[in-house]
């Protein structure tokens, strides 16, 4: 889920065409992360947002984050606020609460990583130009394929009216819902599940973005991206190599659009 360095913003887009119909400082009572009804509303989050890291405190952590994103070239206030809105710290380990507001990506476990903020951000932004939006300027409802740690999942919580959120490995699902358990979150929805699959329940989405790239893009994502809607994910290239994709659907047809090179973790099929 980790990306090296990209290319400054905006970075260069090349078109390629079209194709025809296509842990909490302070427990909160207990409840189920992924039930109960959705919620229009933006994500409440706990009172977290001055707890003190070993150290160092959050708040000027977080702006400094904020900060080198806009300066990358990030512009949506939206997306800038909802980064800024987020401790990254209680998604990784103890050991790595040092660095979670460093633009690295981080072990979360079985092989897999939180992505770096600059690449959440990128990604959440792109989605945002053109995903469909409500009279408040919120994204729709957003299916968010590899949950990992849940890290994602919140911010997109920020800027939608509703999360789906799938992963396939068991083991990071339960860890994600432990994360967001105390957040008292009402509009994500966290699903165990086959991501290549999608998640046909809840669509049609404004838009998909995926934590993880193949050598296509699953026909099922695109049947559940509404009309115009967005679909961002990483997708391979060439061996080795891989670059993000955005997808556009219309009535008239799906238009594929490459950006800059990235790195992710291959995009599997199952539940694990």
């Amino acid at each position: 889920m980790a990306a090296p360095p990209r290319p400054g913003f905006p970075a260069r887009i090349n078109t390629l065409g079209k194709t025809s119909n296509a842990p909490a400082a302070r427990p909160a009572p207990r409840r189920p992360v992924a039930s109960g009804p959705a919620s229009s509303a933006p994500a409440s989050m706990p009172e977290s947002s001055g707890v003190m890291m070993p150290g160092r405190d959050t708040i000027p952590a977080r702006a400094r984050m904020v900060q080198q994103l806009a300066d990358s070239g990030v512009r949506d206030a939206q997306v800038l606020r909802a980064m800024g809105a987020v401790d990254r710290h209680r998604f990784v380990d103890g050991a790595l609460v040092p660095q979670a507001y460093e633009d690295t990506a981080l072990p979360i476990g079985l092989g897999q990583t939180i992505s770096k903020p600059s690449v959440v951000a990128r990604m959440i932004e792109l989605l945002m130009q053109g995903g469909l939006r409500g009279p408040d300027g919120r994204l729709g409802r957003v299916l968010d394929i590899g949950t990992g740690c849940g890290y994602q999942a919140v911010v997109l919580a920020q800027v939608a009216t509703e999360v789906y959120s799938i992963e396939r490995l068991r083991d990071l699902h339960e860890k994600a819902r432990a994360n967001l358990r105390p957040m008292r979150i009402a509009n994500v929805h966290l699903i165990l599940g086959d991501g290549m699959a999608g998640f046909a329940k809840g669509a049609p989405y404004a838009g998909i973005i995926a934590a993880a790239g193949g050598e296509a893009i699953p026909d099922a994502w695109i049947e559940q991206l509404a009309y115009g809607g967005r679909l961002v994910a990483p997708i391979a290239t060439a061996p080795g190599q891989q670059a993000l994709m955005v997808v556009d659907r219309s009535r008239q047809g799906v238009q594929q659009t490459i950006l800059e090179a990235v790195n992710f973790v291959p995009l599997k099929s199952g539940v694990a």
